[in-house]
């Protein structure tokens, strides 16, 4: 089986090795017609193109940017806004959540004294 294979791979290898050897041989025909591809690969347009949308994007970026940072900050705001008029409820009822940990606190003393 081994035999085999390796005779299998040295065929490949002498058809590539004459294949390879041809193609020197092989001249492009001079008659041949660029196409626009061709033409717009070689020219400096796509390099151009490139620059032009680097710039464009990087500015998308940082204006993306902005509108999120801003974003951000009017939300801060609202929480803000909203913590602060708990805590002002909180005041007005006399409630304070010191007087919840006071309260859990008396009822594990109350558990513990059942038991």
């Amino acid at each position: 089986m081994y035999i085999f294979t390796i005779l299998l791979l040295l065929a490949i290898g002498a058809m590539l090795y004459v294949m390879v050897r041809a193609l020197p041989r092989v001249a492009e025909e001079a008659g041949t017609k660029e196409t626009f591809l061709d033409r717009w690969a070689r020219s400096k347009l796509p390099e151009k193109i490139d620059i032009a949308l680097n710039g464009m994007l990087v500015k998308l970026l940082r204006r993306v940017k902005v509108v999120a940072l801003k974003f951000d900050n009017a939300v801060s705001v609202g929480l803000r806004k909203a913590t602060a008029e708990e805590r002002e409820k909180e005041r007005r009822a006399g409630f304070d959540l010191k007087d919840i940990k006071d309260v859990s606190d008396d009822r594990e003393d109350f558990d513990g004294a059942s038991q």
